[in-house]
């Protein structure tokens, strides 16, 4: 653990210089409000920029000679999930949020987090103890049946709401995690590729949109339709952070955009079908393991379907017709799904867009400004302009007449101080996890007596995944002797791989792991009916064990392997049984022996 500490205080310590008051001279402007560019001075002080100069610098600061390169605002990318790889194999969120930074994108929003993560996230990126890029975090919501709420995750990970009474108590329910922003699943369209799922109505997307606004939040949602993308604006929405794909944008949408303010994302690097992706860009190989690459250029022998075709086809259509109409596009990604790949998917994003029509200066603006005003951050970043905040990006070339050459990354600063590059890519090349602090575990995990585990966290729910998946509900119930245990109930899905799990996260979240290595195992209290299992998340490989449980209380012990003992992230306590089949399962006094 002591060398841990001292590897992410060596971390910390290179991966940016200290802010200081110093000019960049000589290089070519691109501001981010989509002015044609002019080569200017940056004067920055700190954090901040202190002024933008047509002509030479003061005598007193340190000189940045950048003739004949090209300045830019930090990047935005609006639609990430910072917790998925995009490829095989975990993630490894020190090193994705490097890649954002090698990239020149200084601002993302993740939509992967839930409530529970943000303070350990916060504080780790605070610290710089995870060096990376500004991150906006989301709390989610969809509606029962939804998109967001079939990937097995309990109903912590995704609000569901059905009625605006809902909708407005699920909102205030999150406030006290203070998010960022609200994502919300409005539209069940599958792309034509899959059965549909259940879709928000405007009454209840305009009480939560609402009730967002009150609390000066801003709602993104997930829409990929035209008819959806209509009642989105109506409902007062600030981004759809999806481009229509179904049909192209007709002037009734674009109207009710205008109208509304609301704001664009095409996210057209998940959309491009991999056989056209461009994976043989040497910059690629900066934030990509050998392994990936090669699963990455694998994906490129799968043709294209009909359906992704018309998709792609009006997705295009629909990026020229949003600028055409004077609206606001934002970048977005969706960074993290499979092939859309952090940081890379950025930089293509911009490349795509303009190969939709846009200008490359309007697709440096979404980039940018855009996507700033979008997220009501615009007096704060997103342009290069006296006051704002100094994330900038200087690269080699000219993307205002070749975007390509925003790949040509030379330096990047955030709030003033500048990334070391070399430190970063070497970081994400090495072939160890990110290291991060280890808590240590007391011995009482959870006792049941109050809401929240005697390590401050919040049990999940958790089932297989899909539209069908099992359903489980769970409860604190009173034992003979006035105690309280866990009582889970389960209905298995159709499903070989139905199941149903209590996950018990080790710390806030499961984000920091914990240090278990003085136990020998796990024990607890068990009643049920058959067979079940303890499963383990943990920063090395996962584990799975069964025990027994029968209609009387007994205690179990489960022994852990030494290895597995170490960066525990999570428990899980899993009924497994046939399709279709009932199991229940209960606990008390959960702990960790020696």
């Amino acid at each position: 653990m002591k060398c841990n500490a001292i590897l992410l205080a060596v971390v910390a310590t290179c991966m940016a210089l200290h802010a200081e008051r110093f000019a960049i001279t000589g290089a070519r402007l691109i501001d981010g409000t989509g002015k044609e560019p002019a080569v200017a001075t940056v004067l920055v002080n700190g954090e901040r920029i202190e002024a933008v100069l047509p002509g030479g610098a003061p005598q007193d600061v340190r000189i940045v000679d950048a003739t004949g390169l090209t300045l830019m605002p930090g990047l935005f990318d609006v639609h990430t999930h910072l917790l998925a790889s995009a490829g095989a194999g975990r993630a490894d969120w020190g090193k994705i949020l490097k890649t954002y930074l090698v990239s020149g994108v200084t601002t993302v929003v993740d939509l992967s987090t839930y409530p529970e993560q943000f303070e350990p996230m916060r504080r780790l990126l605070s610290s710089g103890a995870m060096p990376g890029p500004h991150v906006l975090m989301a709390a989610r919501f969809s509606s029962p049946g939804g998109h967001g709420a079939e990937a097995g995750r309990g109903d912590f990970h995704t609000q569901l709401v059905q009625t605006p009474e809902e909708a407005r108590a699920a909102v205030r329910r999150i406030l006290p995690y203070q998010p960022d922003v609200l994502k919300v699943f409005t539209d069940g369209w599958r792309y034509g590729t899959a059965a549909d799922m259940t879709s928000m109505d405007e009454a209840t997307l305009a009480a939560l949109v609402d009730e967002a606004h009150k609390n000066r939040i801003k709602v993104v949602t997930h829409t990929v339709t035209l008819e959806k993308a209509k009642i989105a604006a109506r409902a007062g929405v600030d981004m759809l952070i999806h481009g229509v794909g179904n049909a192209q944008l007709d002037e009734e949408a674009l109207s009710l955009m205008k109208e509304h303010g609301t704001g664009y994302s095409q996210t057209m690097a998940t959309y491009q079908a991999r056989a056209d992706r461009d994976y043989a860009n040497p910059f690629l190989r900066l934030v990509l393991t050998p392994g990936v690459l090669k699963e990455a250029m694998e994906g490129r022998k799968t043709p294209a379907s009909a359906p992704m075709v018309r998709r792609w086809a009006n997705l295009n259509a629909n990026a020229k017709l949003f600028e055409l109409a004077g609206l606001q596009q934002s970048l977005g990604t969706d960074a993290g799904m499979p092939g859309t790949y952090h940081g890379w998917a950025s930089l293509h994003e911009l490349e795509l867009m303009v190969g939709a029509g846009l200008t490359p200066l309007q697709a440096i603006r979404a980039g940018t400004w855009g996507a700033a005003k979008s997220l009501g951050l615009d007096a704060d970043r997103g342009s290069i302009a006296e006051g704002r905040r100094a994330d900038l990006l200087l690269v080699d070339g000219d993307p205002s007449q070749k975007i390509g050459d925003v790949f040509k990354v030379k330096r990047v600063w955030k709030d003033g101080a500048e990334v070391d590059l070399a430190a970063l890519t070497k970081a994400i090349a090495a072939p160890e996890p990110t290291p991060m602090q280890a808590r240590k575990s007391p011995v009482l995990l959870d006792d049941f007596e109050d809401v929240r585990s005697r390590l401050g966290t919040l049990w999940i729910n958790n089932t297989d995944g899909g539209h069908d998946h099992s359903l489980m509900s769970y409860a604190r119930t009173l034992r003979d002797d006035g105690s309280h245990a866990l009582t889970v109930l389960c209905q298995a899905s159709q499903k070989k791989s139905a199941e149903c799990s209590m996950v018990l996260p080790m710390a806030p979240g499961s984000v920091e792991p914990v240090d278990a290595s003085e136990f020998t195992g796990v024990e607890f209290e068990a009643r049920g009916e058959g067979s079940y299992q303890l499963a383990g998340v943990t920063r090395g490989p996962p584990f799975r064990l069964p025990f027994e449980a029968g209609p009387k209380w007994k205690t179990v012990r489960v022994p852990l392997e030494k290895a597995r003992r170490s960066e525990l992230l999570q428990l899980e306590f899993a009924i497994r049984r046939g399709p279709g089949v009932k199991g229940w399962l209960e606990l008390d006094n959960v702990r960790l022996y020696k």
